[in-house]
């Protein structure tokens, strides 16, 4: 029996079939990546110039190349989700933009300025931008405090740390009141949150988020979307991030990118790609 086919156009759209086996799933990915939107489309979706942009990036891990010249284009104070099946590059996107991996070639740019080179301390301090990984990389047998401290680790003042310790302790009611508790003891939305909180000692204007959501219980999942949406919203934080949860990522995010084997295969509004048929049977699960 033939199947129906869709054909949808917009950014890097090319037409792929409509898909209900999961064995497809990677077929029909790959073919959305033969038509990758260019980097003047990715610029239009940016709201002023761009916070980060990245340009023609190949990167990897030693000799191994995983991004095969990428774009990517935020603005200040605008979120973008990365989403896509497993291996298709997303979190070594996070990685290249911190200085976890070898770039070979490309470039990556803060607010105009060349920080590809930069190693991942000079990224904290200098270009501000931080990056929280993914579940558990707290300290357990540390307090919240020492936690919090040693996002501070940089600075050459600790009366500043512990000053900026104060003024997320004021912020963050619910990590005030297990200050001085071990960071194993607290819950798993608890523990995100101090994950989150850790990296804004450093007072970055840039947010590198891998799997907000991954480990969480679901009544957790939603507080933590809410802590990201106030420090982008309320602070001006710009986020990029990585979310195994699609649909949450998209409907949280500004923009959203569909990333296959290292490529940009689909690029546009958060909300829209949602909208989009593709992409609800590849990720949304419908």
């Amino acid at each position: 029996m033939a199947k129906d086919k869709k054909k949808i156009s917009g950014h890097g759209l090319g037409s792929v079939d409509t898909v209900i086996s999961v064995d497809d799933v990677a077929e029909q990915a790959r073919q959305l990546a033969e038509n990758a939107p260019p980097r003047e489309a990715l610029l239009q979706l940016v709201e002023g110039e761009p916070m980060i942009e990245i340009r023609e990036l190949v990167a990897g891990y030693g000799k191994m190349e995983i991004l095969h010249g990428l774009n990517l284009a935020v603005g200040r104070g605008q979120s973008l989700c990365l989403i896509g099946p497993n291996g298709a590059g997303k979190s070594t996107v996070l990685h290249s933009i911190y200085g976890f991996t070898n770039i070979m070639s490309g470039h990556i740019f803060k607010q105009g300025s060349d920080i590809t080179q930069m190693s991942s301390n000079q990224k904290l301090k200098a270009a501000r931008i931080a990056y929280i990984l993914q579940d558990n990389s707290v300290f357990p047998e540390m307090t919240v405090v020492e936690n919090l401290l040693m996002g501070g680790f940089l600075l050459p003042d600790q009366s500043k740390a512990h000053e900026a310790v104060e003024k997320v302790l004021e912020k963050y009611p619910r990590l005030a009141q297990r200050s001085k508790q071990q960071a194993g003891n607290l819950s798993g939305g608890e523990r995100r949150l101090l994950e989150i909180s850790r990296a804004l000692i450093m007072d970055p204007d840039v947010l590198l988020v891998d799997e907000p959501s991954i480990g969480l219980e679901p009544r957790f999942i939603n507080s933590v979307f809410e802590i990201l949406e106030d420090l982008q919203h309320g602070e001006g934080k710009t986020i990029i991030m990585v979310e195994q949860n699609a649909k949450k990522g998209l409907d949280f995010a500004d923009l959203g990118y569909v990333l296959v084997s290292g490529q940009l295969a689909l690029a546009g509004k958060g909300s829209e790609l949602l909208e989009q048929p593709e992409v609800g049977k590849l990720f949304l699960g419908g």
